[in-house]
């Protein structure tokens, strides 16, 4: 495998629209970029540490995998439901509690763990484009750093849609919030059938 395959790979799961994706434009569409910023760090980060764990134990992610992975997709699939219902259902009010609630660092690196999106991508990307192909344990360090930025980018560049497109976003703001409901349904239901 090419370095370019796996960079590919990263570019294109880290731009579609997912939970971090979603999410980090709703928020920043409500409270503007420099707000969504902690959130969308602490994507990086946990996406960072949900790397390192797949990377340096993908063998054994490999034999346990196919016994969690019903119970990751469920449990994934009703957590992106909630998010959608929330999001369908708010008003204007309520969205303030909504986002102040889960647009935080914690929040965001919390996200990655129960986001099987995040999780299918990292023990995929691992065991097919890095520990197969570089066993250097500084290289496969290296290229997780890489993917985790390449993972902030991809939710920081959804971010920056949200707040550049804040006042368009809100004069549609019933069919934004349905639009994004919507992909967040999608995403459970490709998820759960992928």
């Amino acid at each position: 495998m090419s370095l370019l395959s796996l960079l590919v790979y990263a570019f294109v799961a880290s731009f579609t629209p997912g939970p971090n994706n979603i999410m980090s434009l709703f928020f920043a569409n409500k409270f503007g970029l420099k707000r969504t910023y902690k959130f969308c760090l602490g994507v990086g980060l946990g996406f960072f540490i949900l790397l390192i764990f797949a990377n340096y134990f993908s063998v054994a992610l490999k034999t346990a995998f196919p016994e969690v992975e019903l119970f990751m997709k469920l449990f994934g699939c009703l957590y992106l439901l909630y998010l959608a219902y929330k999001i369908i259902t708010s008003k204007l009010d309520e969205e303030q509690q909504f986002t102040y609630r889960y647009n935080n660092l914690i929040s965001g690196a919390m996200l990655q763990f129960i986001n099987p999106k995040a999780t299918i991508y990292a023990l995929t990307v691992t065991s097919t484009f890095v520990t197969p192909f570089y066993h250097n344990y500084l290289t496969q360090f290296i290229l997780v750093i890489l993917l985790a930025v390449i993972g902030f980018l991809g939710t920081f560049s959804w971010s920056l849609f949200g707040a550049l497109f804040k006042e368009w976003i809100a004069t549609y703001q019933t069919v934004f919030n349905i639009i994004m409901a919507m992909l967040l349904l999608y995403t459970a239901v490709t998820i759960l059938f992928h």
